[in-house]
């Protein structure tokens, strides 16, 4: 074992001095190798920690929300379907909630306002997300009035901003009571926006949207599972498209690596033929040029990895961001949590080292087997 060991390593030894001996051909290519794989772990990484951040922000939302449909969209549910729907088997909690949307035309953004179950605000009083204040410049005791759409105009005293770490839910959330939301929307008492289930058992949760449908059939259930596999599917289909725009620079690596790693430059083949003609086995001359295309695609998978964390993790992946995050007026500031996924680096590690290392192998067992005296030829 130890000799085999120390055989390896002698090869590595005389495989990173072959590599020095060509040392601006084999940078050029580290540094392009690079660059690809950080660009494709850059979006990956960025994509892994969007749809993650999704993930646990939804975790606390209910297992079911019930929105009830007139032609076809969304209108606000009487609070008697809480009757309607009774005990569910697995239903342990039923609640009206109250939410919706106004445009501010002052910064030409949506903010989004909620009725919170868990505070107590007072009347003419409201509490404002982080974006919001950013926004607006406003601050705990200050004044903000909205027209409502009555025409009547409402004026807020801001009890408290939101803590900025809670951005990415509130940059544009304000919280009022539901007396101040019923009047600021016109929405008479006994209505809600939707109703929301919770369920003990998260295998009994398509089971209660079923009975839902047969006892509200003008309601829609919607599941907390489908909203993550939306969530799931919109970033997919945000890191695909940046995988196309990255197509024509990949097509040309892809060219390029295959190129280089496939064909023999005389200069290779005349230090195959010497090593043969000294005494090399044909096994140790294709080894020793594995070892140069594992160095090469290792060394640019560790180099193009790193640098995609540290852009995604400490830059806030400041090239892809706009693309994969999407567009908003009020857009939440927030850095995305380190957070490293073994299938994705698996997965990223096969598409990108194992093709150029197997790529070198075949044009070396061809020059090897040959005579030396024809290869140096």
């Amino acid at each position: 074992m130890s000799h085999f060991v120390r055989r390896q390593r002698y090869l590595i030894d005389f495989t990173v001095a072959s590599l020095g001996r060509r040392k601006g051909k084999n940078l050029g290519l580290l540094g392009v190798y690079t660059l690809i794989v950080f660009l494709l772990a850059s979006v990956m990484l960025f994509s892994q920690s969007l749809r993650r951040e999704a993930g646990l922000l939804l975790e606390n939302a209910p297992e079911v929300v019930v929105q009830r449909m007139v032609a076809g969209r969304h209108d606000l549910i009487p609070a008697d379907y809480l009757e309607r729907i009774g005990k569910v088997r697995g239903v342990v909690a039923k609640y009206g909630r109250l939410w919706g949307y106004f445009y501010d035309p002052a910064v030409q953004a949506n903010y989004t306002l909620l009725v919170p179950r868990d505070r107590d605000i007072n009347n003419g009083e409201m509490i404002v997300g982080h974006g919001i204040a950013r926004t607006r410049g406003l601050g705990a005791g200050d004044f903000i009035s909205f027209r409502a759409a009555s025409g009547t105009t409402f004026s807020f005293r801001v009890a408290e901003v939101l803590a900025a770490d809670a951005e990415l839910v509130s940059a544009d959330l304000l919280l009022v009571n539901a007396a101040d939301f019923r009047a600021f929307f016109g929405i008479a008492a006994g209505m809600y926006t939707d109703l929301a289930l919770e369920v003990r058992n998260p295998k009994e949760v398509r089971k209660v949207a079923e009975k839902l449908t047969v006892l509200l059939p003008d309601t829609r259930p919607i599941l907390r599972e489908e909203i993550l596999r939306t969530y799931d599917a919109l970033f997919q289909w945000r890191q695909g498209i940046v995988f196309v725009l990255l197509a024509g620079s990949l097509l040309a690596f892809v060219i390029f690596a295959w190129d280089k790693a496939s064909g023999l430059s005389a200069e290779e083949r005349r230090e195959i033929g010497i090593l043969k003609a000294i005494g090399w086995e044909t096994a140790d001359v294709i080894r020793m040029k594995f070892w140069e295309g594992a160095l090469v695609s290792l060394g640019a998978f560790l180099l193009g990895y790193l640098a995609a964390y540290g852009h995604v993790f400490l830059f806030d992946a400041a090239l892809f961001a706009p693309v994969l995050k999407g567009w908003a007026v009020l857009y939440p500031q927030f850095r995305p949590q380190p957070f490293v996924d073994g299938l994705q680096v698996a997965t990223l590690f096969f598409f990108t080292v194992f093709p150029y290392t197997v790529a070198t192998v075949v044009p070396i067992w061809r020059a090897a087997t040959t005579d030396p005296d024809a290869v140096m030829r």
